[in-house]
């Protein structure tokens, strides 16, 4: 039965967004439109694994598959973690914080492509059949293309949604197992982007499942044309986008153009028009050029040294303690992050809410590091592998220098470190699996919630995921599973002081530094905005 006011759980998570509603059931009375003859071209860092959303974790991946071709049913603001309305206009949560009904926008259209000619518009089999998809193992297209669901399991959705039922063409009901606090933050998260079942029963009667991730469909603001792995991704301006006046490009275009030092000197010479991450060094020429803006804030992520604790001999505290205290991370910031970052304490940033402010950290001591591996059994230290991550981060400009260093400090205290690194999709893979003994990584978070921080990088059911050090600590754990169940943001950020002051005691990480983000692009663009939650998009921009 719907509700007919929203429960405390809905008022926190989305009471700002339910003020900007539209009228329920409204249709929206909007032609094609002309798009402006405009074209804009990214420098991009790295290619897209894939165009499926929900089966990837990097901004990477997102920016060029979630924030172009897709939308989700809420939607975060843009440059902001505020959610909005999406493709469900209005959204309703029972008393008991377990049943959310979503009333769907009417007259949204799944873009029309070389491989798909829609014959319907958007409506709740799609939101069924994308959701059925990560639930279901026995769901028909997910056994014609078998494939992980990483942020959905490692969030513990896959347990959370007991189920998802379509009421009506235009409303589709979440049954949940228990509270959840974040849900509604999560449902804005890049795995949630909605899928076209027509399409998807397309490509089941053509034995082409896996085309899903190689020709995307969706209903946002611009339609996938074509990509050559290494090189380009085109898009066109969608002109039937729901949202009027928010598509301003006829053409945008992704060059990816791994090296940062190239990626400068094209947008110098507007060969693109915006660029992904600058490396510090070139900060101060980039904010010198005339013809370019270089906005920033700080950033809300977080660069870390992960230990494998399953692994001996980091499944000793005091080995943890001793190589985070032999760490020099005031010379890193200083010479990795040249002046645009900040020491880490905490396992997520400043800008969080429930950031503990009390944690200080381990002071740098090689000497009383030394004295601790002796108290582990460890007087002449011993052999480890470094993993240096092989792509820049805003978190971690330059892994393989702080990799170097961290090798130099943890030899004075006898450990001898062999830095290892992979080609990005095989070190990801590669980690997942625990073969590292430490590695260097780090997080943007996704969605403005500590769950996202505290859950999907420390949690028990992420031992798989994104939890790279496989750390499962009970008395942790059992802290985020009482949050996520409890809509008083005021006890939950009491659950997770006691969860980072656990944290803090264990060291299955060791925080780094978080980095102030920079945006360089041509002043030819207009309204491009810094995104807090790490990736690029391009609707509501447009160029002089």
């Amino acid at each position: 039965m719907k509700q007919n006011k929203l429960s405390r759980v809905a008022r926190l998570t989305s009471l700002a967004a339910v003020a900007a509603v539209s009228i329920a059931g409204a249709p929206l009375a909007h032609a094609a439109s002309s798009l402006p003859n405009k074209t804009l071209v990214y420098c991009s860092e790295g290619s897209p694994a894939g165009f499926d959303p929900a089966q990837y974790t990097t901004g990477t991946d997102f920016t060029a598959n979630t924030f172009t071709v897709y939308n989700r049913l809420v939607e975060f603001e843009r440059g902001g973690t505020r959610v909005e309305p999406g493709l469900a206009q209005s959204w309703d949560v029972s008393a008991d914080g377990k049943v959310y009904t979503f009333h769907l926008r009417h007259g949204v259209k799944f873009q029309t492509t070389p491989f798909f000619k829609p014959t319907r518009e958007f409506n709740a089999d799609d939101v069924v059949f994308t959701f059925d998809r990560m639930l279901d193992p026995d769901n028909t297209f997910r056994k014609a293309y078998p494939v992980l669901f990483p942020y959905f399991t490692d969030m513990g959705l896959d347990k959370l949604i007991a189920k998802v039922e379509k009421v009506d063409p235009y409303t589709v009901k979440f049954t949940l197992n228990e509270p959840n606090a974040p849900f509604i933050q999560n449902m804005a998260m890049e795995f949630a982007s909605i899928l076209s079942a027509e399409y998807a029963d397309q490509l089941l009667k053509a034995g082409k499942a896996a085309d899903i991730n190689q020709n995307p469909v969706g209903t946002g603001p611009f339609v996938f044309k074509s990509y050559t792995k290494d090189a380009t991704i085109r898009f066109d301006g969608n002109p039937d986008y729901w949202k009027p006046g928010a598509v301003k490009l006829s053409k945008l275009i992704f060059s990816i153009t791994p090296d940062a030092s190239v990626r400068v000197q094209k947008l110098k010479r507007d060969e693109c028009q915006v660029m992904s991450y600058p490396r510090p060094a070139d900060i101060a020429p980039l904010k010198a050029d005339a013809n370019l803006s270089m906005p920033s804030q700080p950033g809300f992520n977080l660069g870390y040294l992960s230990y494998t604790v399953t692994r001996k001999p980091l499944d000793k505290l005091e080995v943890r303690e001793a190589l985070d205290m032999a760490i020099n991370k005031k010379a890193i910031i200083e010479s990795v992050y040249q002046g645009a970052g900040q020491a880490a304490t905490n396992p997520m940033p400043p800008t969080q809410w429930s950031y503990d402010k009390s944690l200080a950290g381990q002071p740098y001591d090689a000497a009383k590091a030394k004295a601790l591996l002796a108290k582990a059994g460890f007087p002449n230290g011993f052999e480890i592998t470094l993993w240096a991550m092989p792509v820049q981060r805003a978190y971690n400009p330059n892994a393989r220098l702080m990799a170097e260093m961290i090798q130099a400090d943890w030899a004075k205290i006898g450990v001898n470190a062999k830095i290892v690194t992979y080609e990005w999709g095989e070190y990801i893979k590669r980690a997942h699996a625990g073969e590292d003994d430490t590695m260097l990584i780090g997080w943007t978070g996704d969605n403005g919630d500590p769950d996202n921080w505290l859950g999907t990088l420390l949690g028990c059911e992420a031992v798989n995921g994104n939890n790279f050090g496989k750390w499962c600590y009970k008395p942790f754990d059992d802290l985020i599973q009482k949050a996520r169940q409890t809509s008083d943001q005021a006890q939950r950020t009491r659950l997770y002081t006691q969860a980072q002051q656990i944290f803090a005691q264990q060291l299955p990480f060791s925080p780094i530094a978080h980095s102030t983000v920079y945006q360089p692009v041509s002043k030819k663009v207009v309204d491009m905005r810094i995104e807090p939650l790490g990736y690029a998009r391009f609707d509501g921009v447009s160029m002089q």
